[in-house]
């Protein structure tokens, strides 16, 4: 397919007026000025409209929490210990949840999504595309990540239990234990490859977990609201050299400077949500613009169900409104969170040999009236 006579955003360089895409096997392999060859390929006049790359939200837990559904469609927290990096998310996650759909419509086509912020260690994260039946082919990368979570979840969720952690010393304190045991039965199990009598260790399913963590071949997805909290994912971080993110980030905008320096990402957001417990007392859409000006790679996340994410736009559009860049807003919804999440050259931009996945809108994506009129994954219209 061909689409052509329409306004490119590329999302890794110029705008292109008057472009084109060709798509060949769901990928793109030209992108253009002006008029494309004559070819037999099939040919859409887009009649000037804008086309996009895919909208990407890296924090959710889409098909997790379930749409309309309590405890029978609930799979985000499993709450009865508070250690689990072995949980999958592409065990839990139910593509035919509506919210796919309402996905697919908003104009998102990847999402990050996996298990909630009860456990200091929660489980694996899954970047995935939003249309498809089976989980299994709508992976991008699985496991995207290990899910670490500190502040108010972890220790409100034991405390009522009467079980660790119910400080947030506990909380850091479980996450470095485990970190610990899983680097020794790392080394134990490299020992044992290199040593003929030395056996290796008894199997372990939550060390073999973090092992790519530590080893930086997956990230490590820190939920922190509070800048202490932010800054005791920092030093975790540091003690085992992990490729970490901030999620959230509630209070990033108070501690830029010092986020600079440490290279820190953050996923920002919900801000278009109330402030529901104390951590979020600072809670504020300005964050996006004031880290993004300082130089910290920062995407916008709706944290789904918490904000749905059809409204990915909403809250990028909130975010200019309080004085964010327009172009790097928009590229926090599509180049920077691939980047952020190392998929970036699968999706995120228009470029040779990425994924077709593509949003075209008729005016500004970023106006609440706006709405996508098409939508193509892997070269494919869904909508």
């Amino acid at each position: 397919m061909i689409l052509k006579n329409c306004t490119v955003y590329t999302m890794a360089g110029d705008t292109i007026e008057q472009g084109y895409i060709q798509i060949q096997n769901g990928k793109i392999v030209q992108v253009g000025h002006g008029q494309p060859q004559k070819t037999e390929e099939e040919t859409l006049d887009l009649q000037g409209a804008r086309v996009y790359p895919g909208f990407i939200d890296a924090h959710t837990h889409l098909g997790i929490f379930e749409d309309g559904l309590d405890f029978e469609g609930d799979d985000c927290n499993e709450d009865t210990e508070p250690v689990t990096p072995h949980l999958r998310a592409i065990d839990a996650i139910n593509p035919m949840d509506n919210c796919f759909e309402e996905a697919l419509r908003g104009g998102v086509t990847t999402v990050v999504t996996g298990p909630g912020s009860a456990n200091p260690i929660s489980g694996q994260l899954a970047a995935i595309k939003t249309y498809g039946s089976c989980i299994d082919r709508m992976i991008i990368k699985a496991p995207l990540a290990i899910k670490m979570a500190l502040g108010e979840n972890p220790k409100s969720v034991y405390h009522d239990k009467s079980q660790t952690p119910v400080t947030r010393m506990a909380t850091a304190a479980l996450i470095r234990e485990q970190l610990y045991k899983a680097k020794h039965y790392m080394e134990e199990k490299r020992r044992a490859l290199e040593e003929e009598d030395v056996s290796p260790p008894e199997y372990d399913l939550k060390c073999e977990a973090l092992i790519p963590a530590l080893e930086k071949e997956i990230q490590v997805h820190f939920h922190a609201h509070r800048a202490d909290d932010i800054f005791t994912a920092i030093r975790l971080a540091g003690e085992f050299d992990l490729d970490y993110v901030i999620v959230h980030g509630t209070e990033g905008h108070m501690i830029a400077d010092a986020l600079r320096e440490e290279g820190a990402r953050v996923l920002s957001g919900p801000f278009l949500s109330d402030r529901s417990k104390p951590e979020l007392r600072n809670l504020t859409p300005e964050s996006p613009g004031i880290l993004i000006g300082r130089g910290i790679p920062t995407a916008i996340i709706t944290d789904h169900p918490v904000i749905p994410l059809q409204y990915l736009t909403m809250a990028a559009g909130l975010a200019v409104r309080e004085g964010a860049d327009y172009d790097e807003i928009l590229k926090s919804i599509t180049i920077t969170p691939a980047r952020i999440c190392g998929i970036d050259r699968q999706v995120g931009s228009i470029e040779q040999g990425k994924d077709a996945d593509l949003v075209v809108f008729e005016q500004d994506p970023l106006l609440l009236c706006a709405k996508p009129s098409m939508v193509f994954v892997d070269g494919v219209r869904r909508v």
